[in-house]
């Protein structure tokens, strides 16, 4: 249980690595929360230094929530013998914890003063480490819808709700936990998203060109 526990705070802290505010004052002296979004993200990144500057968030961000997620590896949980005896579920279950304090520590970072992004990357890497397969399928959707959009929201939205469709429908799962989980996930895009679906009902939500932001509208 201490162990556990100790894992939960190890996965919040690597969630709380403020990439995008590290980065944006490191070599370009901005703090990309006061512009844009006001989002520590890769998007807000994207928008306000460019590329050059995104990529390595999104990079990193998506590493630290995979690395929190195989913290679970340093525990018994995933020995045959225990798994044998006691089934799947104290794994399941503490990757599942070390998946929401990473995206806590992103949106609720202790290193930024609580102010953080919405913690999409950070989501993606962590669930990888969860479900790879239904997560690989989800960023084919992502890519198809921001690609026909050019709305990066959109595409967020778009992939999350097609997690627990592909999970429970394509897959097959019957675990009643994974699809818990998997719906939670589709919620929580959907909650952290509820302003930008609001401008893309209004028609005012930024869209993002990769050659170049013809939108300037704030996301």
């Amino acid at each position: 249980m201490l162990l556990n526990l100790l894992l939960i705070v190890i996965a919040y802290l690597l969630g709380s690595i403020p990439s995008a505010v590290w980065i944006g004052r490191k070599f370009y002296g901005i703090d990309v929360r006061e512009h844009g979004s006001h989002n520590a993200g890769a998007t807000n990144t994207l928008r306000v230094l460019g590329p050059r500057a995104a990529l390595p968030v999104f990079g990193i961000d998506i590493l630290k929530g995979f690395v929190a997620v195989t913290l679970s590896h340093l525990t018994r949980y995933d020995d045959p013998a225990y798994i044998a005896q006691f089934g799947n579920d104290a794994l399941f279950n503490l990757k599942i914890a070390l998946v929401a304090a990473a995206v806590i520590g992103h949106i609720l970072p202790i290193f930024a003063n609580f102010k953080g992004g919405k913690g999409v990357a950070t989501l993606t890497g962590a669930v990888l480490g969860v479900y790879p397969a239904a997560v690989l399928l989800c960023l084919v959707v992502f890519i198809i819808v921001f690609v026909s959009t050019h709305y990066v929201s959109a595409g967020s939205m778009s992939a999350g709700i097609a997690f627990p469709i592909f999970v429970i429908g394509l897959f097959g799962e019957r675990s009643l936990s994974l699809i818990i989980f998997s719906c939670l996930i589709a919620l929580l895009l959907l909650y952290t998203h509820r302003k930008n679906i609001r401008r893309l009902i209004d028609h005012t939500e930024s869209k993002i060109y990769l050659r170049g932001n013809k939108n300037k509208q704030p996301q």
